[in-house]
This record gives C-alpha cells, sequence and structure tokens, in this order.
C-alpha cells in the first residue's frame, strides 16, 4: 500500500477528541452561559416592569376617578347643607318657626 493512503497516528491524534477541556474552552462556555443568563434576566426584569407600570396608570386612574368624585361629593354636602336650605326644610316639613321676642326667655346661670 501506499503511504499517502493509509492514515497516519498523527492524523488519528489530531481528530481525536482531548481528554480535558482547554482553560479557554471553559471560560468561553461560561461566558456564553452567562450572557443566556442575563439575556433571560433583561427580559424577565423588563416583563415585570411593564406590568408594574401599567398597574401603575390603571391605579393613577382610579385616583383621579375617587378625586373627581370626592370633589361631586363636597358640592353636594355644601348643598344639602346651606343654611337656607335647612331653615326652609324646617318651616316646610317640620312647621318650625322664628319665635317672637316676647316668646324668648333667657336663662343664666
Amino acid at each position: 500500500m501506499k503511504q499517502g493512503l493509509q492514515p497516519s497516528r498523527a492524523n488519528l491524534s489530531r481528530w481525536a477528541p482531548a481528554s480535558m477541556p482547554s482553560s479557554g474552552l471553559l471560560v468561553v462556555v461560561g461566558l456564553v452561559v452567562a450572557c443566556l443568563v442575563t439575556a433571560t434576566v433583561v427580559v424577565n426584569v423588563s416583563h415585570l416592569t411593564r406590568e408594574q407600570y401599567a398597574r401603575l396608570q390603571q391605579l393613577e386612574r382610579e385616583r383621579d376617578q375617587l378625586q373627581t368624585e370626592w370633589g361631586q361629593l363636597l358640592l353636594e354636602e355644601s348643598a344639602w347643607s346651606s343654611p337656607a336650605r335647612i331653615e326652609r326644610l324646617a318651616i316646610e316639613r317640620l312647621e318650625m318657626r322664628l319665635p317672637h321676642v316676647n316668646e324668648v326667655e333667657v336663662i343664666r346661670p
């Protein structure tokens, strides 16, 4: 047989897998794994941030609605408790009246 057709031992050892990976390969694999983990964490944190921001906007809308309702309730309260309205209702519904001067008695302690 010809020498060029037979595989030499030097060629076989060149293609055989190394029993221990080199430290450079371990560093590269470690960096790739670290990049993948970091990318996954960044995606997760971005998702959580978007969820929390949407919740914040929802709560701000609710706060604005409640403040509007509170303002309307304050206006309604002031309308219902106005002295003129109370006096009118006392006269109409309860048939109350202001006493005459001679009906007033002053009690001293």
